[in-house]
């Protein structure tokens, strides 16, 4: 639980980016920059990446944020400074599998974690297949 002014909150969600086309453009180096990135943005928001885990084509987070955060404002934000960040960072990697200035699919999954146990949803997330090169 977490307090603000006015209210006590317990707010998770389980989100899923995938890569524009579902190209393979994560390695160990670049989804260990990623996760630096996206806890960043989620403490500009004042949320908390509780967890994070990829593939070679898309991530999965945990993210508790508090209820006066739009979660689609986070996501974009999300989105857009790990995109904009991996690019200049991994530029010559990066356009080996991925093409004009897009990083991320247009759509994304977000899922309210209140029915499942926050154990499970992180047990998943840590049994994804992370590239090992």
């Amino acid at each position: 639980m977490r307090t603000g002014r006015h209210v006590l909150h317990s707010v998770h969600v389980h989100l899923v980016l995938v890569t524009r086309y579902r190209r393979n453009a994560f390695t160990v180096t670049t989804l260990t920059r990623c996760e630096e990135v996206m806890r960043e943005v989620c403490t500009n928001f004042e949320a908390e990446l509780k967890q994070f885990n990829g593939e070679q084509d898309l991530v999965h987070l945990l993210v508790h944020y508090p209820p006066k955060v739009q979660l689609s404002k986070l996501v974009n934000s999300l989105k857009g400074v790990s995109s904009r960040r991996l690019r200049q960072e991994y530029d010559s990697h990066v356009r080996k599998y991925l093409w004009g200035g897009h990083f991320w699919s247009g759509s994304y999954f977000a899922g309210s974690c209140d029915g499942a146990p926050l154990t499970a949803v992180r047990q998943y997330i840590d049994n994804q297949q992370r590239p090992t090169s």
